[in-house]
């Protein structure tokens, strides 16, 4: 129990002096204009109170990542702790800080753009691909998660409940930002945190013995902790999905000063929720082997999620569960195809005010994702793991350079950059639906890459060092 309330207090301290360090690195100006008052459209860009900003940005990035990839962790026992609190301080704080924040420096501008701009037009290129195609994948997943769960609960079939799901996600992502994401998103938001202090509470107070940090790993299948723990729990620590929702918020907060609060502050809010839910998951059931025995019997994560909620919250609980594993994924996959049109838009210089130049974009992805829903997407799915914290590895570069051209303390960003890289290469690397190689040379050939990319960003940081922040690609 003392890691666990050590690691709540950790991430209070870790908003309260660390964010504020890194707001102060990146240099904030409230006086400079942001897009939602320069580029008002009443569409996009449009400006909103802060609280609302807040839930609906904690909405956006959270969903069910923070429990479904928590609880998965915590398979691999307390040192779930350690990346959560650790992760979320100094990766995921600061790439979502930033991924917000240089948006809202460039005009609003979606991730692909807004990397383009600090690593090169080759970058920009792959990431416009790259990110438009995690986007509608992970718009088609949480489409086809809810719908069948629908279906099991309701006698209406699963193709009427995707048919219902992707009529909404049109709607979301056509009309203006707060007409129904700014209205409906904060209620949900405070759903989630009433859900999980809720679980937190029945944790302390039902006496539930949370085992406190100890360096071995308590997984059942014997997996390695390393990479493997740190790509399982991306929500709640780092997640590159993350950036792809920041802007959409960018274009909405009306003061610089804000960001700190919007962006890492939804990021430390997300890392309690994966916390709240890693000791929940560990001690519910005993031990890591209990909970693995729960999980293959009750149909994995969103069987725990019930099954918690219930015991601990009442019938009440169980409903909002129920709720939260439907709602959860499709407000985040109406966001995601939102994210994928103004990704679009950005790369073509589509203006967006005009409704069918929104419906000109957004008609096809949907048409895409339709088609996709048909495909098993089992295999395909294991690959968004590695390409999220990939994403988060890239964004992460990208402000580490902006960071060395303005002159000021890179080590902020380049630090967790070149940790992500080791994650990410080891992973591919090691994984099953990579290249499966043995630990024995993954593990060398990873941190490799990881020096590597740290060396070539310190030979073109060192030319770039203090040319400022003109656009030159």
């Amino acid at each position: 129990m003392i890691s666990f309330i050590g690691g709540f207090v950790a991430l209070i301290v870790g908003y309260i002096f660390y964010a504020k360090f890194v707001e102060k690195v990146f240099g904030i100006d409230e006086n400079r204009p942001t897009p939602a008052i320069t580029k008002a459209d009443g569409i996009d860009f449009v400006e909103m109170p802060t609280y609302k900003i807040f839930l609906i940005q904690l909405l956006n990035i959270a969903g069910l990542g923070p429990i479904f990839g928590a609880i998965a962790g915590a398979l691999w026992g307390p040192a779930a702790f350690l990346w959560i609190v650790l992760g979320t301080i100094f990766a995921g704080g600061v790439h979502d800080y930033f991924s917000g924040m240089l948006s809202m420096k460039n005009g609003g501008e979606s991730i692909p753009e807004v990397v383009g701009k600090y690593l090169g037009v080759g970058f920009k290129q792959f990431m416009r691909i790259f990110s438009v195609v995690v986007l509608v994948l992970v718009g088609v997943v949480f489409t086809k998660g809810p719908a069948g769960l629908l279906a099991a609960i309701s006698p209406i079939p699963v193709q009427v409940w995707l048919y219902v799901i992707f009529a909404y996600f049109i709607i979301a992502t056509i009309v203006p930002i707060d007409k129904v994401i700014g209205k409906i998103y904060p209620i949900f938001g405070i759903v989630l945190l009433i859900m999980a202090v809720g679980v937190a509470g029945g944790i302390i107070l039902g006496g539930y013995n949370v085992p406190n940090i100890q360096f071995t790993n308590m997984d059942p299948s014997n997996r390695p902790i390393w990479p493997l723990l740190f790509i399982t729990i991306a929500c709640g620590a780092i997640s590159g999905f993350h950036s792809t929702q920041s802007p959409i918020m960018a274009r909405c907060v009306k003061s610089e000063k804000e960001g700190r609060f919007i962006f890492y502050g939804a990021m430390v809010a997300e890392g309690m929720i994966a916390l709240i839910w890693a000791a929940a998951a560990m001690s519910f059931f005993g031990d890591t082997s209990g909970l693995a025995d729960a999980m293959a019997n009750n149909g994995g994560a969103a069987g725990i999620v019930k099954i918690v909620s219930t015991s601990l919250l009442g019938r009440v609980g169980g409903i909002l569960a129920i709720l939260g594993v439907i709602v959860c994924p499709i407000t985040s996959g109406d966001t995601a195809f939102r994210s994928a049109r103004l990704t679009i838009a950005d790369m073509l210089h589509f203006e967006q005010k005009p409704v069918k130049n929104r419906y000109a974009i957004s008609l096809p992805l949907f048409l895409i994702g339709f088609i996709l829903t048909k495909i098993n997407f089992d295999v395909i799915w294991r690959y968004f793991a590695w390409s999220n914290q990939t994403l988060a590895m890239i964004v992460l570069w990208a402000s580490a350079m902006y960071l060395i051209k303005n002159n000021r303390n890179h080590l902020i960003a380049s630090i967790p950059a070149t940790f992500m890289t080791a994650v990410t290469t080891t992973y591919i690397l090691v994984a099953s639906e990579g290249f499966h190689l043995s630990t024995a040379i993954s593990y060398p050939i990873g941190f490799i890459c990881a020096a590597s990319a740290l060396a070539l960003f310190m030979y073109f940081g060192k030319k770039a060092k203090g040319t400022g922040d003109s656009l030159q690609n």
